[in-house]
């Protein structure tokens, strides 16, 4: 085992100025539902170039609540990818829909489009088309969105953007969350993210009838606006529940974390973008590749991914585990969906998805986070030289 200082895969970047951030709510009147979560909200808003958002205490919620905003019900189907954390796919079977996937494309690890439309003309035929397609932004980097819409348009398919990697990327030189071809957008707020709340998440969409679905459904379906109330207000006490929702809201000390973290949100992603150019030229020379990023897109680049370059299972727990005795703190994102043992209990199986599966059985995803030195990312390439 290493005596070196271990490092993680990601972390959060906490500022002086996160602190007084935080401490300022602390010393107000609100910890929750007061003045600084909506300007969080508009923040983001005016940031993704969106007409709403509604933040929430994680990505998962955020998905959860699209999904029930966008209607999916038992019987209804959704499709994601099979390498994305489960939340992408677990948002449909929270609603009682049925989950499909569609597979990879090797070179970029986002879904594939040709099999997304190849799936979507047999689903027409069949009368199986999904309700709801969450294509995954997987490490910060955009899915085809513009395609991904027209075949949506096409067939008549909503799209919810897993965009929870991707806060601060863009694509066709838009931000990512801009909805322009998607109803709803999610993003997450994890300290491992690209900034971060603490937990918390957010959906953009630009259909107010779609956000207002969202507000009620993060607080219990509570309606507080007099002039939304369906019965006769006895007095300034009323409020109305109008649906069933569930207590996902965001507090106010997280609000204000992410308000702070969000002025350096750009610099933040130029540091990861630099970071990853760095690798690329520190480990030129293994036999590794790395996803490769569109020239349509401006990565986030949440995760640094790489890819052993021939598919040797042994191999990779080897290299693995082999950088975590270094105490370099590598991870897999992910292990495909479908091979969880819940997703193998609703038939999923082995060889169903041949790309997610190759894929998982090549893929490292290196240390990457603000304030990583170019030490550490040498003792990183040292370590990967010495394994390979």
């Amino acid at each position: 085992m290493s005596n070196l200082d271990p490092l993680p895969y990601g972390k959060q970047s906490i500022t002086p100025d996160d602190v007084a951030a935080v401490t300022e709510v602390l010393q107000s009147p609100f910890l929750t539902q007061g003045p600084v979560l909506p300007v969080f909200e508009q923040a983001l808003s005016n940031y993704t170039k969106s007409q709403y958002s509604i933040a929430v205490n994680s990505a998962t919620s955020a998905l959860h609540i699209a999904c029930l905003a966008l209607g999916v019900e038992p019987g209804d189907r959704i499709w994601t990818s099979p390498i994305t954390f489960v939340a992408s796919a677990n948002c449909g079977r929270y609603c009682g829909a049925k989950v499909e996937f569609v597979d990879i494309d090797p070179r970029t690890a986002l879904l594939d489009t040709d099999l997304l439309k190849k799936k979507l003309i047999a689903a027409d035929r069949d009368g199986a088309l999904p309700k709801v397609i969450i294509p995954v932004h997987l490490t910060g980097t955009s899915c085809d969105m513009a395609l991904i819409g027209e075949l949506a348009d096409l067939f008549g398919v909503h799209i919810i953007e897993d965009a929870s990697h991707a806060i601060g990327a863009y694509y066709m030189d838009m931000p990512v969350g801009n909805c322009r071809f998607s109803s709803i957008s999610v993003f997450s707020f994890h300290p491992v993210k690209i900034i971060t709340t603490a937990e918390g998440g957010l959906a953009t969409t630009n259909d107010p009838i779609l956000a207002e679905r969202m507000y009620l459904l993060r607080s219990h379906g509570i309606e507080r606006n007099p002039e939304k109330f369906e019965l006769q207000s006895p007095g300034p006490w009323y409020y109305e529940q109008h649906g069933l929702g569930f207590n996902y809201r965001l507090t106010e000390l997280q609000a204000a974390l992410g308000l702070s973290q969000l002025k350096r949100l750009d610099l933040i992603v130029d540091e990861r973008n630099r970071l990853l150019d760095n690798y690329k030229c520190l480990l030129k020379d293994l036999p590794i590749t790395f996803l490769e990023i569109p020239s349509s897109c401006r990565s986030s680049v949440h995760l640094a991914v790489i890819l052993l370059e021939t598919i040797n299972p042994l191999n990779h727990r080897r290299v693995f585990e082999g950088l975590r005795s270094a105490s370099i703190g590598v991870q897999l994102h992910y292990s495909p969906v479908h091979l969880q043992p819940y997703y193998r209990s609703l038939g999923w199986k082995m060889d169903d998805f041949p790309f997610a599966e190759s894929y998982a059985s090549r893929a490292i995803s290196l240390p990457l986070f603000p304030g990583l030195t170019e030490d550490d990312q040498q003792r990183v390439a040292d370590a990967l030289r010495t394994l390979l």
